[in-house]
C-alpha cells in the first residue's frame, strides 16, 4: 500500500494512492483520523481499507498539499555513520556501535515545505536517507522479529547545520533547528519492497546537480539490526521514526564545501517510494513572510 498524509479544502486527511490519484480515506471512514496512527493502531489491511473505498472518487495526487505522516511521533531516533564511505568523508573511526541521536518534533516539517536556512549560520547541509515507521511496539525486539514491526517507509532529509553539530561532541544542536527535517511525503507499507528496504537507489540533488547517490545495501546497520539496538534500551512505539543514516556526497565533504542557499530546491529520491522536495528559504525571509 502507498499513503500520503495531506491537506485538501476540507482539512487534513489520509490518502490511498493508486498511480496518479488518491482516494481519501478519512472521508470515507473519520475514525481513520487526520494522521497515519489510526491505521497503525488498528492494524488495517489493505482489504480492510478496500472495503471502505466501494465506489469512493479519487483525486489527483497533485491537488494535494503533503502534511506530516504521523503528527506527534513519541520518538524520532537518527542513525549517523551508517555508510562506510560516509563515515571515511567525515574522518571519523568505523564504529563498533550503532551512532543514535534524537530530534525533537519541531525541527521536522513536511514535504514541500520550506527548509529553513538560519540567521545564525550559512552551513545548512543536505542527507539524503530511508526513514522507517514503526507499526508495532516492543522491547527487547529479536533479529528475526523486527522486521515485523516496521509499519511502512518514507524518505527523509536531515538537514544538519554543521557550524552547531560540531560545537560539541553531541549532535543535539546541529540536528534541531527548526524546520530542518524534512518527512514523506509518500510511505509505502513493505510487501511492495525488498526486504528491510534494501537495494533501493537512493539520491539527493539540486536541480541537475546530483549532490548523493548510493544504495540502501550500502548501510552497515539494517533496518532489522537496527530496530534490535534501540530496543535493547528504549520501548519502541507505534509511529515512532527511525532515520537510517546517509550516503556520501554530503556538502560539507566537499572541497569547497557545498551548503544549501535560499532559493535552492532540494530533492531526495529513493526508489520504489518517491520524492522529498523542499525549497531553502533564508529564516529572515519565512518569518517576513509568515
Amino acid at each position: 500500500m502507498r499513503f500520503l498524509v495531506g491537506q485538501v479544502n476540507e482539512g487534513t486527511a489520509v490518502f490511498l494512492l493508486s498511480g496518479n490519484s488518491a482516494i481519501n480515506l478519512t472521508e470515507q471512514d473519520p475514525s481513520i483520523g487526520s494522521d497515519l496512527m489510526g491505521i497503525i493502531k488498528a492494524g488495517m489491511t489493505l482489504s480492510d481499507l478496500e472495503s471502505r473505498v466501494v465506489g469512493a472518487k479519487s483525486v489527483p495526487l497533485d491537488t494535494i498539499k503533503p502534511a506530516l505522516p504521523v503528527v506527534s511521533p513519541g520518538m524520532i531516533m537518527c542513525l549517523g555513520l551508517n555508510y562506510v564511505d560516509h563515515i571515511k568523508e567525515g574522518g571519523y573511526d568505523i564504529p563498533e556501535y550503532p551512532v543514535f541521536f534524537m530530534r525533537g518534533p519541531k525541527s521536522l516539517m513536511p514535504a514541500g515545505a520550506p527548509m529553513i536556512r538560519p540567521v545564525c549560520s550559512e552551513q545548512l547541509d543536505y542527507e539524503a536517507e530511508l526513514m522507517v515507521i514503526i507499526g508495532k511496539g516492543g522491547k527487547h525486539i529479536s533479529e528475526s522479529d523486527a522486521l515485523n514491526h516496521v509499519f511502512g517507509y518514507t524518505i527523509f532529509n536531515d538537514g544538519s547545520v554543521r557550524e552547531y553539530q560540531r560545537k560539541t561532541p553531541q549532535w543535539t544542536a546541529g540536528k534541531n533547528f527548526d524546520s530542518t527535517g524534512a518527512v514523506g511525503p509518500i510511505v509505502v507499507t513493505p510487501d511492495e519492497l525488498p526486504v528491510g528496504g534494501e537495494g533501493l537507489k537512493i539520491e539527493a540533488r539540486v536541480g541537475d546537480e546530483i549532490l548523493q547517490s548510493a544504495s540502501t545495501s550500502d548501510m552497515m546497520w539494517s533496518v532489522a539490526r537496527t530496530i534490535v539496538a534501540i530496543s535493547e534500551f528504549a520501548t519502541l512505539s507505534e509511529g515512532d521514526l527511525i532515520a537510517m543514516g546517509t550516503p556520501p556526497g554530503v556538502g560539507h565533504a566537499k572541497n569547497p564545501p557545498r551548503w544549501l542557499t535560499n532559493g535552492e530546491t532540494v530533492e531526495v529520491e529513493i526508489e520504489g517510494i518517491g520524492i522529498c522536495s523542499n525549497p531553502i528559504v533564508d529564516e529572515v525571509t519565512f518569518n517576513k513572510s509568515g
